[in-house]
């Protein structure tokens, strides 16, 4: 093809990067034009969509698509791929990758979903003025309470929640009726949940304790489903009240039930150092509602 003629040479593919290569157009000089292309559940996460685990399970469920077609796990997309989950495109532009990290008191009676198809209250009810899409990092049960950290950064959400980084929980627990040293010890040591697992050591103290109930102070380093209920349940406690005060070294301190605000660059940092991750780049806005 001669020199005037316009043509595109695809030189190479290389980890989700197409090179084009040697454009000439009616003698115009060469140039190249780079086109990265990204994993789509690392899209989903990194727009804020979602985590990039749940983009991975939505993947298999086959709630995703690319231009139309069923996506699969690990498919390469670009910019001007047409994203949607549950037939809703997906904002993947830069600017909705603008990350936020806040932290709400919850209140018990909510579900810690952004939506729930049995038409029970959930936080969406404390973040509609946040003014991007967030969503929580972990839950509370419906009838526990306390801290929860909420946010559009995949990523970030991913590193917290997975159980190999072992990021700390602490919480304060009622339980009915009084609580013996032997029980202390088991939850402390770890039990065998009604599933056949094992739960990591705790650290586990008495508050206060009066007739009848005792507050306790219960630090866990995992995250499975209900498990401080469950594990109170194995050695024979009821849980009166469940609050989480604490992930990490992020306190709730006097945040007002129902009230939320942004983490500080500084607390931001502080979260991923106890996963063992590097500082933020950018600092977190500090406006509070």
């Amino acid at each position: 093809m001669g020199k005037n003629s316009g043509f595109f040479n695809l030189n190479q593919w290389k980890t989700g990067v197409l090179v084009l290569e040697t454009l000439q157009i009616d003698g115009l000089e060469e140039i190249s034009l780079e086109k990265r292309l990204s994993r789509l559940q690392k899209v989903l996460s990194e727009c804020g969509f979602t985590s990039r685990r749940k983009a991975e399970q939505m993947i298999e469920e086959g709630r995703v698509t690319v231009n139309g077609r069923p996506a699969g796990i690990g498919q390469k997309v670009g910019p001007k791929d047409f994203i949607a989950v549950d037939g809703v495109k997906v904002d993947t532009s830069s600017s909705a990758k603008k990350h936020v990290y806040l932290m709400l008191n919850k209140p018990r009676g909510y579900v810690t979903t952004m939506s729930d198809e049995l038409g029970r209250r959930d936080i969406t009810a404390f973040t509609q003025n946040v003014g991007t899409r967030v969503y929580p990092v972990g839950r509370l049960d419906r009838n526990s309470e306390g801290l929860l950290l909420l946010t559009n950064d995949g990523e970030f959400a991913n590193i917290m929640m997975h159980p190999r980084h072992h990021v700390s929980k602490r919480y304060r627990v009622t339980v009915r009726p009084d609580i013996t040293d032997e029980q202390l010890v088991a939850l402390s040591e770890g039990v065998t949940l009604d599933d056949g697992t094992r739960t990591l050591p705790a650290d586990v103290r008495i508050i206060d304790r009066q007739e009848g109930r005792v507050v306790v102070d219960i630090t866990l380093y995992e995250g499975k489903n209900r498990q401080i209920r469950r594990m109170c349940e194995t050695v024979g406690l009821e849980v009166a009240r469940l609050k989480r005060v604490a992930i990490g070294p992020i306190r709730l301190g006097m945040l007002k039930v129902g009230a939320w605000r942004y983490l500080s660059k500084e607390e931001i940092d502080a979260l991923k150092a106890e996963a063992g991750q590097p500082s933020s780049k950018n600092r977190a806005p500090r406006t509070r509602r």
